[in-house]
């Protein structure tokens, strides 16, 4: 008869918690990395495409079209600068917004604003624009941020009126030194609690219909441009918040030759008819190679790049060579890259850089800064 053998079970258990903890955040962190380059691609792309769409549009705004036909083209642009923020909201995600000036003729912007913003009201209620006389000329402006805080201002005026009532926007220069500009309604005011708590993040007081940000997101805006906003009650009912921004006036570059590098055919023909409808003579390449080859011209007084350039060299290079070699050109580059991209980090620290999409008042700011206080 056999001995039994030895009886039991053995078992070895190994914790695999942090491991499986660590392999999660792994594949977690390769998630966010795949749709930050996703984000980061489209936003390339759609950048690319309201720059055309801009560009576009500034042909056809010196038409002779109609009223009708101007007022739609003003409603595209607008569209289509909305659609721009919309872009660096996303890109804020990863990076700090800057502020993004450009000259803007306040009574066209205004117009503009009162044409976008007039279907989210009811029929009961109107929205009033005035500008007052001394403004019609350009002005340095972020109109992007300008058109986010009264267009939010307008909203809100909106919602605590109800179905009807009256917004009124109104703008006056103080002691040129100063834009002041003011959106009042017609509804019941702000309450104690809200005059003190306005521009709190996350204050609201729309009982749950709200975020909270709007307000804020405002006070922010206005603050980075070096601003200040003020909410009150009017004497006769209702609510008044006042923004004051610095009065600067846009400058006008003088004209030029500029060596445009672009390798998209339709953006460097936008870009182009901007140009030149600002005065400027241009002369064009695709490349970076292409580039060097026309940069011997004595006569080129500015050079203006994309980053992204077909070939071995970026437009980034392409300015660094310049540079060196001492190139009396001023030296710019443009980009649709998001804020948060290295490429672009590297290409702000050392040149002027605008960012995509632009019209043609942001490139007459972008090529005439504002002259130092």
């Amino acid at each position: 008869m056999a001995r039994p053998g030895p009886r039991g079970v053995y078992i070895l258990s190994t914790d695999i918690t942090e491991e499986a903890q660590a392999r999660a955040a792994l594949a977690q962190t390769r998630k966010r990395e795949l749709a930050a380059q996703l984000t980061s691609g489209l936003a390339h792309d759609f950048s690319n495409l309201l720059t055309i769409i801009l560009g576009l549009q500034d042909r056809l705004a010196r038409l002779p079209l109609g009223p009708q036909a101007q007022e739609m083209v003003g409603a595209t642009v607008a569209a289509a600068r909305r659609g721009g923020r919309l872009l660096d909201r996303l890109a804020a995600i990863s990076g700090p917004r800057a502020l993004r000036p450009g000259a803007v003729v306040l009574p066209v912007f205004l117009d503009e604003l009162r044409t976008l913003a007039t279907p989210s009201l009811p029929a009961g209620m109107t929205l009033r624009v005035v500008c007052e006389a001394g403004l019609e000329r350009p002005l340095l402006l972020d109109p992007g941020a300008l058109q986010d805080s009264l267009i939010n201002l307008i909203l809100n005026a909106r919602d605590a009126m109800g179905a009807q009532g009256a917004i009124t926007l109104a703008a006056r220069a103080v002691r040129d030194t100063w834009l002041e500009i003011g959106v009042t309604d017609t509804g019941p005011g702000f309450s104690a609690d809200a005059l003190g708590h306005a521009f709190d993040p996350f204050f609201t007081t729309k009982a749950g219909a709200g975020s909270g940000l709007g307000l804020a997101m405002v006070f922010d805006q206005t603050q980075l441009a070096g601003g200040t906003v003020r909410a009150a009650n009017c004497p006769e009912g209702g609510a008044r918040v006042t923004l004051r921004l610095p009065l600067r006036p846009a400058r006008t570059a003088p004209a030029r030759l500029i060596l445009l590098v672009e390798d998209s055919d339709e953006i460097r023909a936008g870009v182009r008819e901007m140009l030149v409808a600002l005065g400027h003579s241009v002369i064009e390449a695709t490349s970076a190679e292409e580039a060097l080859q026309l940069a011997g011209m004595p006569e080129i007084d500015l050079v203006l790049s994309d980053i992204n350039l077909p070939g071995g060299h970026t437009g980034l290079a392409l300015a660094e060579r310049l540079r060196a070699a001492g190139h009396r050109a001023d030296l710019r580059l443009m980009t649709s890259l998001p804020p948060g991209d290295a490429l672009r980090a590297r290409a702000a620290a050392q040149f002027a850089l605008l960012a995509k999409p632009f019209g043609a008042a942001e490139l007459a700011a972008f090529l005439a800064p504002v002259e130092a206080a």
